[in-house]
């Protein structure tokens, strides 16, 4: 009789059941997962065939799945038969967000601190070596920042990034900044490991990491960290501006940047250490 994957087999003297096989096929949620992440890396439209090679998924597999996820509007199809996030995801996105309290008393914070001072404020955190916006409020002024809402770049080619880890142990430190450290476009973004996470917890002992052109050329970033009861790093608000300007008033930015920070978590009940 043909068993059904997972249950326990018998052995040949029938008496102890054996392990179940470990199952190396990978399964339809893993492959819907694989999709969506590949849309939101690369921030862009994409074909079936596109993803399938991406992903390293059969492509027979990778067209019913797209199939199945337009039908139910979590994918959209769009020019050129390919496809992209859909509409069901918004309103999953939405939900999740009126559930965070920490995102919604700093996205007050951001706005505050960008019409005070006259600047792009940005919310961020961490997804595994990547930091990634979560909100952003721009100066009225005709200075704009390339990085938008869901933007993802490496955690050492920004000010937020250093901040995000900073509170790690020193050898997990060295190993995310090992595996996921890389050349910024401007080639001035630190990429030794052991240098990263020394300065990582320094930047968060501070209250305050600045990077100047690391990332985009003639761009600073002034960061302050978002700290929970533990004094963990689970987020950070930052001002993004000209080089030229933040290096005039360095002094008056970091301070309003740390108080926005400090204030946040005197809204969320966080009475951290240091």
């Amino acid at each position: 009789m043909e068993r059904n994957e997972g249950t326990a087999a018998l052995a040949e003297d029938g008496n102890k059941p054996r392990a179940p096989a470990r199952r190396t096929r990978t399964s339809g949620l893993d492959r819907v997962l694989q999709i969506m992440d590949h849309l939101q890396a690369t921030e862009r439209p994409a074909s079936a065939y596109e993803i399938a090679r991406s992903v390293g998924a059969p492509i027979s597999t990778v067209y019913v799945l797209i199939d199945e996820l337009v039908e139910k509007c979590l994918l959209d199809r769009v020019e050129g038969n390919r496809v992209w996030l859909g509409p069901r995801l918004f309103h999953y996105g939405l939900a999740y967000t009126r559930s965070l309290d920490l995102l919604s008393v700093a996205t007050e914070a951001m706005q505050a601190l960008a019409r005070d001072l006259g600047e792009t404020v940005q919310i961020c955190n961490r997804d595994e070596g990547r930091m990634v916006v979560l909100a952003m409020a721009e100066g009225p002024g005709p200075f704009h920042v390339t990085s938008r809402v869901g933007t993802r770049v490496p955690l050492n080619w920004t000010a937020s990034g250093k901040l995000l880890v900073g509170h790690l142990p020193r050898a997990e430190r060295r190993a995310l900044f090992r595996r996921h450290a890389l050349p910024s476009p401007t080639g001035r973004a630190e990429t030794d490991p052991a240098v990263l996470a020394d300065s990582a917890a320094d930047a968060l002992a501070r209250r305050l990491s600045v990077q100047m052109g690391e990332s985009d050329y003639s761009v600073a970033c002034i960061a302050a960290p978002i700290r929970d009861e533990a004094g963990a790093c689970v987020a950070t608000i930052s001002i993004v501006l000209p080089e030229d300007k933040a290096r005039r008033g360095r002094t008056r930015y970091a301070k309003a940047v740390q108080s926005a920070a400090l204030g946040i978590e005197h809204r969320l009940g966080h009475s951290t250490r240091g």
